[in-house]
């Protein structure tokens, strides 16, 4: 039987999840901004590398602590790296130079219910039929909002697919091997040291994929959306991901994942100027809804 404490912890880490998240939904706007002046290889690596300076300042700034990783943790790291610091940016960068991006959102849909299984893989735990019901479920909506809010979606298969199918499978390993190991060093400390330990990796990327010229060339406007995207979507936002897939349980914290394209939506109406559209709430609503039945099945089966 799961005590109320237990409740509370997994409430505090659907928030931070949810925190995170909202975080996340700037990346698809501030990276179509910026891709009118660098190519997608500069944002990709370019917003990590600019985390990982963010993550050395970090650990100059509060130090280290008593959380210093050890034995196979600096392993696990090394797998979180690469899911999320270039694994994900220079695939989904390869990806994107060939499929139209309503067709890449339904591959990119899937990272929410990939997060799920690595979760459950790397915790040695079954997931229920009833839960991956709900979970394949939730990415059907997200499929079907992709193809009704994108007329004319095309479904044909692309070489670059294969870049975005990868793409997605080595973030949700990163994510679910990082919310795993933040449970003993902490959300923050996960995401520094798993920037600092790719430096090397992203310093020699740079130096072949990166065109320094185009960056050199930003405006002050862009220099501050590219530092956003970086500090925050590759930095900031993961302390409270992290830290709240470790708390909820990455299966259940996964799910807040779902809300992303409609937190995205909601950005570009509130910040761009588009026009809201109630197609896009009903589907909100229902996502909203999918995401409380997956808890509530995760709940029964704790004993909560």
């Amino acid at each position: 039987m799961q005590t109320t404490e237990e409740n509370k912890s997994v409430g505090y880490g659907l928030f931070l999840a949810f925190i995170g998240v909202a975080v996340f939904s700037l990346t698809l706007p501030l990276t179509s901004a910026l891709t009118d002046n660098l190519s997608y290889y500069d944002i990709g690596i370019g917003r990590s590398l600019i985390a990982a300076a963010g993550a050395l300042i970090a650990f100059a700034l509060f130090g280290v602590g008593d959380k210093l990783p050890k034995g196979n943790q600096w392993f696990k790291l090394l797998i979180t790296s690469i899911g999320i610091s270039y694994g994900f940016p220079i695939l989904t960068a390869v990806g994107m130079q060939s499929v139209p991006s309503s067709h890449g959102a339904i591959i990119l849909g899937g990272l929410t219910l990939v997060t799920a299984l690595f979760g459950a893989f790397l915790d040695k735990k079954r997931l229920s039929s009833a839960f991956l019901s709900v979970a394949i479920l939730g990415f059907g909506v997200i499929v079907i909002f992709a193809l009704v809010t994108n007329k004319g979606t095309d479904l044909s298969f692309y070489h670059g697919d294969i870049a975005l199918v990868a793409a997605v499978i080595l973030a949700g390993l990163g994510y679910a091997q990082g919310g795993i190991l933040a449970r003993d060093l902490g959300g923050w400390r996960v995401i520094c040291w798993t920037l600092i330990i790719s430096l090397p990796v992203l310093i020699s990327l740079g130096l072949f994929l990166v065109d320094i010229d185009n960056v050199l060339r930003l405006d002050s406007h862009s220099w501050v959306q590219f530092l956003v995207l970086g500090l925050f979507n590759s930095l900031i936002g993961f302390f409270f991901w992290f830290r709240g897939l470790a708390l909820a349980g990455v299966s259940a914290a996964s799910q807040v994942q779902l809300l992303q394209p409609f937190l995205t939506y909601y950005v570009a109406v509130i910040f761009l100027g588009e026009q809201q559209d109630v197609v896009v709430l009903g589907f909100a609503l229902l996502i909203v809804g999918i995401i409380a039945l997956a808890q509530k099945i995760l709940r029964s089966e704790r004993g909560g």
